[in-house]
């Protein structure tokens, strides 16, 4: 993530601690110019938070309206206003040294410098990414409020077996595949295959929610595995993280996040059946406004701050929390209240992923691009396969739709990105082997929201009936 503006303000030059020598006229120059900032960041954010939403509606109506998920639509929005096309929405992370449109628009309009219109790109990026990262947040608490407990412990050896079939599935194919066919070196080759491991839970459970299929047989086995498929991942990225720096495994370092993930979810699910009883009397005792509702985004904070402390997601806390509420005498009034927040915000999580999608790495017009995309290729297929395949290994559930639940493993999205952004700021990969991977993640992130609608429409009549979910109604299901 980019700095805060805050942290920019003073240059390489200025000394360190100039306070010891007494107050100098270059803090009165900082705070002078940090107030005169402030009011253009604000308007910076007003301003993307508006082609933002803009995006997300359209391409949601327009996806809506030819049957196709909702979120497709907030994907190709982001897109559209990102770093491939319009130069609307763009973040510094990716390279970008030049604000985007917008940026160069309040420079216009306010007479900035350039380096003050460079510090103004920084915090207005910064705070829409925080935004976005606040969505996703919502957006899995939201999904634990819609999921059942009992039935996610019920069909929890399934989910684990898709899970661990679908990460060691495509990471030995792909490292394999790399190594024997475009003769890559091993440790590039592990990374690039641990990238194929990765599954974005908040596309997938998107997508069921707006199919009304969050609480089918298979929409819970989806999440379940989703799920730990994340802190697999997690564990994945952190052993080759440390293969890359140091040439070796640090063992204890996985032990720790094996150990930390299991207590961590089954020991805050235990502790918060154990306090919910507790939450709700409490709650019921309060008489301001908002009682439910924020009391309730308090208890997820907290747990997806305990679960990023440890090296974990953010998100697996926020989920937990929900999984918890849910089995509460408050979750239909918490449903309701949270609905209008998640729409707020998780459509810029899905416009910003869009956003940062740079699709210039498919143009095989460059000839830079051409051998990424001809491995790009190989890891697609083996992206696919091997996370389809990883549906087919569940027993003992007769008629489930196992090519639904492989297909709902299929999206990579944010998680990634941020393998493809470990290993080039580390210097593994090399720019075809990046560039591949970003292809991958490009295709199995916008393919698998219309399949998914697909393989579900195929084997209607099999799929285990889906409570309906008012309060995640889209325009999907009223044109379906």
């Amino acid at each position: 993530m980019s700095a805060l503006i805050g942290s920019d303000l003073i240059s390489s030059s200025t000394p360190f601690f100039p306070s010891l020598a007494g107050p100098g006229p270059w803090l009165a120059e900082v705070a002078e110019s940090e107030a005169e900032l402030e009011p253009l960041v604000l308007a910076s954010v007003l301003l993307s938070l508006i082609v933002v939403y803009l995006a997300a509606k359209i391409g949601g109506e327009l996806c809506a309206r030819i049957n196709l998920p909702a979120v497709l639509g907030e994907l190709v929005g982001g897109v559209i206003v990102g770093v491939s096309a319009l130069h609307l929405i763009v973040f510094p992370e990716g390279g970008v040294e030049v604000p985007s449109l917008l940026m160069k628009l309040v420079g216009m309009t306010a007479g900035q410098s350039p380096e003050g219109l460079l510090r103004v790109f920084q915090g207005e990026s910064e705070v829409i990414s925080i935004l976005a990262e606040l969505g996703v947040i919502i957006l899995l608490f939201e999904i634990g409020l819609e999921s059942d407990l009992k039935e996610l412990i019920r069909v929890g050896p399934q989910a684990a077996m898709v899970a661990v079939v679908g990460v060691v599935a495509p990471f030995a194919a792909g490292t394999a595949g790399l190594i024997a066919l475009f003769g890559i070196d091993t440790i590039p080759a592990v990374f690039a295959g641990a990238a194929l491991t990765a599954t974005s839970i908040g596309i997938t459970a998107k997508v069921l929610a707006e199919m009304q299929q969050l609480s089918s047989k298979e929409g819970q086995i989806i999440i379940g595995a989703a799920v730990l498929d994340d802190v697999l991942g997690i564990i994945v990225l952190a052993v080759v993280a440390s293969l890359a720096k140091t040439g070796e495994i640090e063992i204890l370092n996985v032990v720790y996040l094996i150990a930390g993930a299991a207590t961590f979810l089954v020991g805050s699910i235990l502790i918060g059946r154990l306090l919910s009883p507790y939450f709700v009397m409490v709650v019921n005792q309060m008489r301001t406004r908002g009682q439910v509702i924020i009391s309730s985004l308090i208890f997820a904070f907290v747990l997806a701050y305990i679960a990023a402390a440890i090296q974990l997601e953010a998100i697996l806390g926020a989920f937990a929390a929900g999984l918890i509420l849910a089995e509460t005498s408050k979750h239909k009034e918490l449903e309701e209240q949270i609905s209008p927040i998640a729409d707020m915000l998780v459509p810029i999580f899905f416009i910003t992923v869009g956003a940062r999608t740079d699709l210039s790495v498919l143009n095989p017009l460059e000839p830079a691009n051409r051998a990424g995309l001809i491995i790009a290729s190989f890891l697609v297929v083996v992206a696919i396969i091997g996370k389809v395949i990883a549906g087919f290994v569940i027993f003992g559930q007769p008629g489930i739709n196992r090519l639904a639940v492989g297909v709902g493993m299929i999206p990579r999205g944010e998680v990634g990105l941020v393998f493809a952004g470990v290993g080039a700021a580390s210097g593994v990969l090399t720019e075809s082997l990046d560039a591949a991977i970003i292809v991958m993640v490009i295709f199995t992130t916008f393919l698998a929201p219309p399949l998914l609608r697909v393989v579900f429409k195929e084997d209607d009549g099999e799929v285990s009936p889906a409570e309906p979910a008012p309060e995640l109604e889209t325009a999907d299901e009223v044109g379906s």
